[in-house]
């Protein structure tokens, strides 16, 4: 990776989680999701901003308190069925870069160290995505020629188990996260 290549993180979040309402603002380890996430981005040093794509002002003002940028995110871009592709696009519009990786707030246990693999291999292959799906990184060319957003290409994988081993989906996933974290409880 050169010295001059320019590296944007993401995290895209929306406030109308189906399964687990407010998901994104609720907190782990004293810090809502969205906060661990942009936290996780900062801390790789190879990237040189985090975005936030919301259409949520509340996520935008949390977001803001953890130092991210703010990409307020169209309505068509922020329905239950809209692909992540699209969404990464218009990040990369809005705050050009070389490469850009997205980091999932339903990872909170994600090591930076799987964001550095990512980078490493969207700079090598174009695009990395880490199993589990903690991490997805593309260089601006990939991005650039996607096609269709349903349709993806083979995406390079890598499988870390550093990206923790739980995608919180359910109030069940973020209990049972925090007793993975903090050990069991007499409750």
């Amino acid at each position: 990776m050169s010295a001059n290549m320019k590296v944007t993180g993401s995290v895209i979040a929306r406030l109308g989680s189906k399964r687990l309402t407010y998901k994104n603002l609720l907190p782990f380890n004293g810090k809502p999701l969205i906060g661990i996430a942009i936290e996780r981005l900062f801390e790789c040093n190879k990237v040189d901003q985090v975005v936030v794509s919301t259409e949520s002002e509340l996520i935008a003002r949390v977001a803001l308190d953890f130092g991210a940028k703010i990409l307020k995110r169209p309505p068509e871009l922020a329905e239950d069925n809209t692909p992540s592709i699209p969404v990464f696009q218009h990040i990369v519009a809005n705050f050009p870069c070389d490469i850009h990786v997205n980091f999932n707030c339903n990872y909170p246990l994600c090591e930076t160290a799987v964001i550095d693999t990512a980078i490493k291999m969207a700079v090598e292959k174009g695009e990395a995505l880490s199993n589990p799906f903690a991490v997805w990184a593309q260089s601006k060319e990939r991005l650039e020629n996607y096609l269709d957003p349903f349709d993806i290409p083979a995406i390079p994988k890598f499988n870390d188990d550093r990206t923790g081993p739980l995608d919180i989906h359910c109030m069940d996933d973020l209990l049972e996260t925090y007793r993975l974290s903090q050990g069991q409880i007499d409750f």
